[in-house]
């Protein structure tokens, strides 16, 4: 029997958009996700983000019996991390993938930005607050993230499912428009954690892993020394920016499958 993995999305990009790394997991895991946080009106964007672990933490009571795998991106990475604090006894272990811990003065510094309205400019928030939401058809979607650098890179097959299942159709001719409502990406970036590293002090009650992007600026941010001391020898490189899972999903399916074995090790 396979295994299950239930994956939490990064903000802005629904769970359907990383069917292909799906795909090159499912020989070995179930793969199980809520499809777009923040969009529930039970589960609503607040600082420290408490509905949206809620969310998660209903989806896992709603579908297992038994402790599974929490794997997510970013946004997710966290969510899963803090769903693991909350319910360590549902959760085998959680890999963050480029969800680097906040803690000490950079945490503070955030709260007080974010006290003072200040966390927009050095955060995604200011882009997604500009975002484009509509396009002519599927083609102008394609073409219109194409020609931008950061989805340049990534894998056609993923740029392609986020084309398609990352817009929906609005019912005026071929015109499609975002899945993911703008509004609710800003307020995420709006409402980062910042207690995540006091909570972390003494140590996670179920196993934790980490891969980083070299180039992501997320990482260059926040820093590694929380996530460091927190994940310890579960930690792994991978060539690539914050968004790598889209650039490539195939090394990535190879660093979860090891990780996670390394956990499981671990664990016995």
């Amino acid at each position: 029997m396979r295994e299950i993995i239930h994956f939490s999305h990064a903000n802005g990009f629904p769970v359907s958009t990383y069917r292909k790394l799906f795909g090159l997991l499912e020989d070995d895991f179930e793969l199980r996700a809520v499809e777009r946080y923040g969009h529930h009106p039970d589960y609503p964007v607040t600082r420290e983000w408490p509905h949206l672990v809620e969310q998660l933490l209903a989806s896992i009571d709603e579908r297992y019996r038994e402790p599974v795998w929490l794997v997510g991106h970013s946004l997710g990475g966290f969510l899963s991390l803090m769903a693991a604090l909350r319910r360590p006894a549902r959760v085998r272990g959680v890999l963050m993938l480029d969800s680097p811990v906040i803690a000490g003065w950079r945490a503070s510094l955030l709260k007080a930005a974010q006290a003072l309205g200040l966390d927009e400019r050095p955060s995604p928030a200011a882009a997604a607050k500009r975002r484009r939401t509509h396009w002519p058809d599927a083609e102008s979607v394609w073409q219109h993230f194409k020609s931008k650098p950061n989805f340049a890179v990534w894998d056609e097959e993923v740029l392609r499912d986020y084309v398609e299942h990352g817009t929906e159709a609005t019912g005026k001719a071929q015109e499609r428009r975002l899945r993911f409502e703008r509004q609710v990406e800003y307020d995420i970036y709006r409402t980062l954690p910042t207690s995540l590293g006091r909570q972390l002090a003494g140590g996670a009650p179920v196993p934790v892993a980490f891969i980083a992007g070299t180039r992501s600026r997320e990482v260059r941010q926040c820093g590694m020394g929380a996530t460091r001391r927190l994940v310890g020898e579960h930690l792994r490189f991978i060539e690539g920016g914050h968004l790598y899972p889209m650039e490539q999903p195939g090394q990535t399916a190879v660093l979860v499958r090891e990780l996670i074995g390394a956990m499981r090790a671990a664990g016995h």
